[in-house]
């Protein structure tokens, strides 16, 4: 049955928004946590980005710092690796840590990864399926639940999820790429490593929680306009 203003199935939105919560909660904890370490080597997050890019063979990307908290990204078309501010001057654990992890995404860009290249792809259709999937799902509901509409509407939006399925690995395998780098003791000495493991394992979670209230979203849409509706 359509509910109006509240139906049941808002439960699993309120699931997926609280798993968010969390999930950015804890990141935001464990990155202070280790923010206030300073590395040994006194290397800023800035200065740890250039040395990884230079011993990766990487000589075309630009670092740059942004405003902005935990606002860090790397761009494949203008290659461009952008620090927020409480990366790029920072000498601390966390902050080295961050400025890997985008390197690590520097270094699949360099390498041809195919996970980073298949998300690329999908950018485009995530993008239409994110804008236009509500709006033609209300517009299939209004035309007395047009059912080819609303499979149109809830296809468009599975585009969103098949896009955060994709960046699951893309981020998980920049992590390892970060750890392994970083575990050769130049940047940050082998006992400093295990304190960035967790800031990045914490980060990743944020990924894993965006996902699951994507599908816990879908699984609604389905659950309410999903199936062949019955009015007798």
């Amino acid at each position: 049955m359509f509910y109006p203003f509240f139906d049941p199935t808002y439960i699993l939105v309120i699931i997926g928004l609280v798993i968010s919560m969390a999930a950015s909660a804890y990141v935001n904890h464990t990155f202070r946590r280790y923010d206030q370490y300073r590395s040994r080597t006194n290397t800023s997050g800035t200065d740890a980005a250039r040395f990884i890019l230079s011993q990766s063979g990487i000589n075309n990307v630009g670092v740059q710092k942004i405003s902005g908290d935990l606002t860090d990204n790397y761009n494949g078309q203008t290659k461009i690796l952008s620090l927020s501010e409480a990366t790029a001057d920072s000498t601390s654990v966390a902050a080295i840590g961050v400025a890997a992890h985008e390197c690590g995404h520097a270094v699949q860009d360099h390498l041809n990864y195919w996970p980073m290249r298949l998300r690329t792809a999908l950018v485009p259709a995530a993008n239409l399926g994110s804008t236009l999937s509500f709006p033609i799902i209300i517009v299939g509901v209004l035309l007395s639940f047009n059912q080819t509409l609303i499979y149109i509407g809830i296809f468009l939006f599975s585009l969103a999820l098949l896009f955060q399925l994709v960046t699951l690995p893309v981020e998980f395998n920049a992590s390892r790429r970060a750890l392994r780098i970083l575990s050769d003791g130049q940047v940050l000495s082998r006992d400093e490593v295990p304190m960035v493991r967790k800031v990045l394992t914490a980060a990743a979670l944020t990924y894993v929680a965006a996902t699951l209230a994507t599908f816990l979203q879908l699984l609604r849409l389905i659950i309410l306009f999903g199936g062949n509706r019955d009015d007798n």
